[in-house]
């Protein structure tokens, strides 16, 4: 399984950031994803985004909050 606070916690507390369309995003969240009863993947949230990836860590979306705009990675 991976482990998210080894691979993100850093992100929450720095000023390390993702870059989307070449704008810095800081990481405000991240977390687990289901099917209702199993663990299918994982989520991080950036101020602006929402990133889902599966257990093979593949990007699967990339959201962006607030608005009803979503495309595949």
């Amino acid at each position: 399984m991976i482990n998210l606070e080894a691979r993100y916690e850093s992100y929450l507390h720095t000023d390390k950031c993702f870059t989307i369309n070449g704008t810095c995003e800081q990481v405000v969240a991240y977390g687990w994803t289901d099917d209702g009863s199993t663990i299918n993947g994982y989520y991080v949230l950036t101020n602006n985004h929402k990133l889902q990836y599966n257990l093979n860590e593949q990007c699967i979306s990339v959201q962006q909050r607030n608005e009803n705009f979503s495309r595949h990675c």
